[in-house]
């Protein structure tokens, strides 16, 4: 399976789901690499049903725009939730929830073989009546590449 690895900063961690409204705007830190072969693709298109060429077909793969299979940009989406919880821990919440995503891009392939880590920075935080609403924002680098595979404003919930 593919690698993980790196020197990742530690998580960001916060004692208690309060202190997210005090550090807005921050970068709360980066996740350990991870590279994405072509067997986690093709486990992908398997459980998605979405077998397009671009991304299972090493040959045609090869004579297409980009030279070279490319993961689906819903699983660059979905390794967000690989690198969050690397990026920033919420100690003193009972639970954590994914609520979604205000806005998500795909600025860059992600070629088979890349490697990708996640960076965070807390773009918001609110009180709610039981917790904590943060707006995070997680940049999938692509090593040794000029733009990111994705960039996604998620929204967690931290409940007391």
């Amino acid at each position: 399976m593919a690698e993980v690895g790196g020197d990742p900063q530690p998580a960001r961690v916060f004692a208690h789901p309060g202190e997210l409204i005090a550090a807005v705007g921050q970068v709360l830190g980066e996740s350990a690499w991870l590279q994405v072969d072509q067997t986690r693709i093709d486990r992908f298109a398997d459980a998605t049903l979405d077998h397009q060429w671009v991304h299972v077909d090493a040959e045609r793969a090869r004579h297409g725009p980009f030279g070279a299979c490319i993961a689906h940009g819903f699983l660059t989406l979905a390794l967000v939730n690989f690198f969050l919880p690397q990026i920033v821990r919420i100690d003193g919440a009972r639970l954590g929830v994914n609520y979604g995503c205000d806005k998500i891009r795909f600025p860059a392939p992600v070629r088979v073989g890349a490697r990708l880590r996640g960076v965070g920075q807390l773009l918001r935080a609110e009180a709610f009546e039981g917790g904590v609403q943060a707006w995070i924002r997680v940049t999938v680098d692509i090593d040794g590449e000029s733009k990111p595979g994705c960039v996604a404003d998620t929204i967690s919930r931290y409940y007391l």
